[in-house]
């Protein structure tokens, strides 16, 4: 007699151990959440310290599960590694790590700054988070998996202006946070580099049993001006911009063993834009 798959069990990660960098943000709040409501313990990670801690204390509440909040400025190798060490001394062990950190600069005009005139400093600036924090926190989590023979998921957040260029006629009249946006050439680019590292992490630590995915969103609404909102979603099959809490699907399946054989890969949640 055949056993029986129980299929809903595969999305389990009770007693999974998950790092979320990045964890206070607008979507990184709600991927904390789930993965927490599906049995995983959580470290919140962010540059936030406050944020980190009353987040992981309503998760521990909430759902029950083991939740810490440690700092990170995850563009610094000693704050990187002492953040990990936090996290395997109060939990044991990583299973999952959602490389999630992205900056927000805290310059606006020069991040939205026309590309003829961008500031070098500002595109380090931004690099150091978006691609260096990737490397960093991939390196020191994935040495631990390594030498702790850890069959884990590493997920990492990449964006559609990593695969594709933004359409800059969809900025025109667009604003967020007051400010006059569009998409500067430092983000796809870091973006794209995401995609890169991931599909060389997942050939490098294939054998080891390491699983290594992007998670790659569409535009989330998230307080972008009416005009941004009507432009961008007359771009997408579906007609309208993603809310934060429809990431946290492609998350758990990643994360969990129902994608025990899917590694390298981009999973695009976008409502469908990238099919024009």
């Amino acid at each position: 007699m055949h056993n029986k798959v129980k299929y809903k069990s595969l999305f389990d990660l009770t007693g999974k151990n998950a790092i979320v960098t990045g964890g206070c943000g607008i979507l990184g709040e709600h991927f904390c959440k789930a993965l927490s409501e599906f049995g995983a313990n959580v470290a919140v990670i962010d540059i936030n310290e406050e944020k980190t801690s009353s987040l992981a204390e309503e998760l521990q509440k909430t759902y029950d599960v083991k939740s810490i909040g440690v700092y990170c400025d995850v563009s610094d190798p000693e704050s990187v590694k002492n953040m990990v060490a936090q996290v395997v001394d109060e939990f044991g062990g990583i299973d999952i790590l959602h490389n999630n950190a992205a900056s927000k600069s805290d310059d606006l005009d020069a991040f939205f700054a026309p590309f003829e005139e961008y500031s070098l400093d500002e595109w380090r600036k931004i690099m150091s988070v978006n691609i260096d924090g990737m490397f960093l926190v991939a390196q020191a989590v994935g040495k631990h998996m390594v030498d702790n023979s850890i069959q884990g998921s590493i997920i990492q957040t990449s964006s559609i202006y990593g695969l594709v260029a933004s359409d800059k006629r969809i900025y025109e009249g667009s604003f967020y946070l007051d400010k006059q946006i569009s998409n500067p050439a430092v983000y796809s680019a870091s973006k794209a580099s995401v995609v890169g590292l991931t599909r060389y992490l997942a050939s490098y630590w294939g054998d080891k049993g390491i699983r290594v995915n992007a998670l790659v969103p569409g535009g989330v609404e998230s307080g972008q001006n009416d005009i941004f909102k009507e432009k961008y979603s007359a771009r997408v099959p579906l007609g309208r911009m993603a809310q934060a809490q429809e990431m946290t699907g492609a998350l758990v399946y990643l994360a969990s063993d129902a994608s025990s054989y899917v590694t390298g890969q981009c999973l695009v949640i976008d409502g469908g834009l990238t099919v024009w």
